[in-house]
């Protein structure tokens, strides 16, 4: 399997080496996990004086360290005085009470720990829990375009991104030589977020309608949603759900990392709102593996790259409200806002009017984005910089 250099996490990960806090990589399914602790643990084996320990306990070699006690005594005993010891695991979880172990190597103070694990058990509202508020966690995101643009060299651009935009970030799929395949191993991994990282640890009993609940937010990417309205679509004569069960599930699927939650923010009060989030898809692959190009609207569809962009890009982000007006994204990072329109085709003056109108109605001096299908270089118009979406994606700069 091909792989590259993801420049932008080791990043991230060197920069904490040797804080002492217990670092977790958490992210969907198949977005690199391991890979990344692989590259990571290869960088830091050419220090002087280092000392990696690397288990992967999801291989048989590493039976035996499914026993706590086993993993405990392993790591004790692979530990070097006067070295700089790193502690590398995979598959955390599938050791029963790998809490209580992590938690002592920890308070011992002997190695520097790098985990990940299956999101069922390393989701990101638990890790406070797990190990004592003493975590920093780093989000993985399935391929950006500009590592598919590293992954498919001397591509035009253009061409590029007209692939990537069906093919998505999840690189395992790329091995496959026809698309039919390879929307059958993107779907598998959904399925098996549904099934194994959800449905188990849960102990769900209606999966139909977990299902149905993530078919129907990413035929709804884009659109604000709230859990009453989701409640009320998917009841029927026959089939009744509630707000309460609806919400838990939504929940779910969230904090496995198939969906993010963006809440809204009021640009006028400077406040943020809970209700009526969107949501948005990992990656835009497991829509067209699930449902195909029906009901693509490519405009939302678009919304949901640039969302997960921002994401990777390290901003918070919201969806603006401007009274009735609304603006995609506002994007924040070191206390700066981004205002951002997405959208598909602008050459209908309309269209354009319409994209511009909520930017030009925000008077404060802070950067305001349109970003588009034009195919051409950037632009302004009255202050606002009109983006090809291609061309701001392959750029590491908003």
């Amino acid at each position: 399997m091909k792989l590259i250099d993801r420049n932008s996490y080791l990043n991230r990960l060197l920069n904490v080496k040797n804080i002492p806090d217990i670092k977790v990589i958490t992210g969907i399914r198949r977005c690199g996990k391991s890979k990344l602790l692989d590259a990571f643990s290869s960088i830091v084996e050419q220090e002087k004086d280092a000392n990696v320990v690397r288990i992967k306990l999801n291989q048989k070699q590493y039976e035996k360290l499914l026993n706590p006690d086993n993993l405990y005594d392993y790591i004790k005993n692979h530990y070097v005085a006067n070295s700089i010891n790193y502690l590398f695991i995979d598959e955390i979880q599938l050791c029963d009470g790998f809490e209580r172990v992590i938690d002592s190597i920890h308070e011992e103070e002997l190695f520097d720990i790098y985990i990940t694990g299956s999101n069922a058990f390393l989701l990101s509202s638990d890790l406070a829990t797990l190990f004592g508020g003493r975590v920093y966690e780093i989000s993985l995101y399935p391929f950006s375009f500009r590592e598919y643009l590293e992954y498919y060299p001397n591509q035009d651009l253009d061409a590029a991104f007209e692939k990537y935009y069906k093919d998505g970030g999840m690189s395992g799929s790329y091995l496959y030589r026809s698309d039919i395949d390879a929307k059958k191993y993107i779907s598998g991994i959904f399925k098996a977020t549904i099934v194994r990282d959800i449905v188990t640890k849960y102990k769900i009993e209606n999966e139909n309608l977990l299902l149905m609940i993530s078919e129907f937010l990413m035929d709804n990417i884009g659109s604000q949603t709230s859990i009453r309205n989701v409640a009320n679509k998917l009841t029927s004569g026959t089939y009744k759900t509630n707000d309460k069960t609806v919400g838990t599930y939504m929940d779910y699927l969230c904090r496995a990392f198939m969906f993010y939650p963006i809440k809204r923010y009021d640009i006028k009060g400077k406040k943020y709102l809970e209700s009526d989030k969107k949501y948005y898809l990992a990656d835009l692959s497991f829509r067209f593996a699930e449902l195909g190009t029906k009901n693509a609207d490519y405009g939302h569809l678009y919304e949901n790259i640039v969302a997960m962009e921002l994401l990777r890009r390290g901003y918070e982000v919201y969806v603006g409200k401007l009274y009735d007006k609304e603006v995609d994204f506002v994007a924040i990072k070191d206390g700066k806002k981004t205002y951002i329109q997405v959208s598909d085709d602008i050459t209908r003056e309309d269209t354009f009017k319409r994209e511009v109108s909520p930017l030009l109605s925000i008077k404060d001096a802070f950067p305001k984005v349109l970003i588009a299908r034009t195919k051409h270089e950037s632009s302004q118009y009255e202050g606002i910089e009109i983006i090809d979406i291609a061309r701001w994606l392959s750029d590491s700069q908003i």
